[in-house]
């Protein structure tokens, strides 16, 4: 196969400066090698290049601005999607700053391509009594059910993500007061979390269960599969999945639908500002960055409390009519409606 300077600065930007010069974790690697991916194949169905004819010079602003709106005319990706994936161009881009000024100004038109805006979402969690009738679901004599409860009351009372909580080893654990655990978040940050007093025990008998509780095992995942192998991201949507399925079929109003292991990150964080948490402590729990990212929560609990204190001040306050209902000049109305 040909070799062609894009191919040997893409292999260059993945094998030494993702990892080496830039820490990128191996998430963060996997999703921008498939990011390239799908621009080898918008080059090819679209511009009849292959693989190993492209050259650092066909990476113009044109091409990647038609490839972002491939993605989401032909391949129907969502906004955020698009927007992941122009990240991982646009980090190429940088590394590429260095290696090819003579390209700068292309560069530059390429990081100008505005990030897609999506609509903010209503974020959706459980109340106290959904997780309630969610844990009872599980079986914890049954193969397996102690693994799962405890899997699930990690999740729930800690917040962690799916990635944190499949990379949890048992040395991870500190079962003395104060009981804790390190949890290995985002961009290679660690943070130590609270473990609540109750599950304790649970996970001291599961620690027993799995012959854990041995100190040549304390380098073992915490959690496994049924192939005594680590947990991935797939096996625990399917473990909350399972239980979510169960659960909405006793009473649907208080399980959300298509309930996922993020969905109880939020219930954890909504369930923090609902009784009262200071949003500084809550970022620190998630382990969010920016306590900006976290307030959203916050926002979404004032936006339910000010829809509830609309509802119940509907009957209170008399129906009023609106101005533009008697004025249908649209020239007048546009004069005179910021006078009085």
């Amino acid at each position: 196969m040909k070799t062609t300077d894009f191919a040997v600065y893409l292999n260059k930007y993945f094998t030494v400066y993702l990892p080496n010069e830039n820490g990128s974790t191996p998430m963060t690697i996997d999703s921008y090698r498939y990011a390239f991916l799908l621009y080898l194949t918008y080059m090819y169905e679209e511009r009849r290049i292959s693989a190993d004819r492209i050259q650092i010079a066909h990476l113009t602003y044109k091409n990647v601005l038609l490839f972002l709106e491939w993605l989401q005319e032909q391949r129907q990706n969502s906004i955020a999607t698009r927007n992941q994936r122009q990240a991982a161009i646009n980090s190429f881009v940088r590394f590429l700053m260095y290696e090819f000024p003579e390209h700068l100004d292309e560069y530059q038109r390429i990081l100008g391509i505005p990030i897609k805006k999506a609509p903010q979402k209503e974020i959706s969690y459980m109340k106290t009594d959904g997780v309630r009738l969610l844990m009872v679901q599980v079986d914890v004599k049954s193969s397996g059910g102690l693994r799962d409860y405890v899997m699930l009351s990690l999740l729930y009372t800690t917040g962690l993500r799916v990635s944190e909580l499949i990379n949890i080893r048992v040395k991870d654990l500190s079962l003395h007061v104060p009981y804790t655990l390190l949890v290995h978040g985002k961009g290679q940050k660690s943070r130590y979390v609270p473990l609540m007093r109750n599950i304790v025990p649970l996970i001291q008998k599961y620690l027993t269960q799995e012959g854990y509780d041995k100190q040549e095992k304390l380098n073992e995942w915490l959690f496994r599969n049924h192939m005594n192998q680590q947990f991935t991201r797939q096996g625990v949507n399917y473990i909350v999945s399972k239980y979510a399925k169960r659960a909405r079929e006793i009473n649907p109003e208080i399980i959300p639908k298509d309930f996922s292991p993020h969905k109880m990150r939020h219930t954890t964080a909504m369930g923090l500002v609902d009784s009262g948490v200071d949003l500084i402590y809550i970022r620190d729990l998630l382990g969010h960055v920016s306590v900006k990212t976290t307030e959203v929560y916050a926002k979404a609990d004032v936006r339910r409390k000010r829809e509830a204190i609309e509802a119940a001040s509907k009957e209170i306050v008399p129906l009023e009519a609106a101005e533009w209902d008697n004025n249908t000049d649209l020239r007048q109305w546009l004069k005179t409606f910021n006078r009085k």
